[in-house]
């Protein structure tokens, strides 16, 4: 039994150092987008990131990691973890309309709750050197809430005749109400040589992580 906890030892160890991206130098051209994909840390020796280039996380994991020791930050950079927004609720199925003399028509279904916005990343951020020649942006807000689902409409109602008025057209259907806002996420930064970080927040560094916007609810069916 003990001569098999080396073995243990060795699989676990290596399956974490799998689960790293790991990399001597990245450098992102200006506009370059670079996706953090498959696993949720990051780790360059040098990182550079040129003017408006941008970092999108890993949206399958919901805390991600970036170390680097050398890290040089241009104009208008942005490191992007924005939950993703959801749709809107579909609409209600419309009334039967009738076709029979003198009937109501159909009431008009209910529309579907819109669905909840999806939460932001956490950022965890590890730096050894930090240059920050321009500003980095960090967005980490949470996805809006779908829309809620308009009510369907209310069926015709029948024709009259000589003995009987025509049927009331059918009452539409409710609106659904819309989706929750998705949570913002946390930022965490871990500086050896760098300068101040609390005069660079607001300044170089401007972080976003507002919850999603509440969706708004759906029109009753006519």
């Amino acid at each position: 039994m003990w001569k098999l906890l080396p073995l243990l030892f060795f699989v676990f160890y290596s399956s974490f150092i799998i689960a790293q991206i790991r990399l001597t130098k990245l450098t992102l051209n200006k506009n370059e987008k670079y996706f953090i994909q498959g696993d949720d840390i990051l780790f360059a020796d040098t990182l550079i990131m040129k003017d408006s280039s941008e970092i999108i996380l890993n949206s399958q994991k919901r805390n991600n990691y970036i170390h680097s020791k050398v890290t040089v930050i241009g104009k208008d950079c942005i490191i992007s973890g924005k939950g993703v927004s959801s749709n809107k609720g579909k609409t209600g199925n419309a009334g039967i309309d009738q076709a029979g003399p003198c009937q109501l028509g159909g009431i008009g279904g209910n529309g579907s709750q819109g669905s909840d916005g999806k939460p932001a990343n956490n950022l965890f951020l590890y730096f050894s050197d930090l240059n920050i020649k321009g500003s980095l942006i960090i967005n980490l807000d949470g996805g809006d809430g779908g829309d809620g689902g308009d009510g369907g409409p209310g069926g015709s109602g029948g024709p009259g005749t000589r003995v009987c008025e025509g049927g009331d057209g059918g009452i539409g259907g409710n609106g659904a109400s819309g989706g929750n806002g998705g949570d913002g996420g946390t930022v965490s930064i871990q500086c050896k040589n760098c300068p101040t970080l609390r005069g660079l927040i607001n300044n170089s560094i401007i972080i976003k992580n507002y919850g999603g916007y509440a969706g708004q609810g759906g029109d009753g069916g006519n």
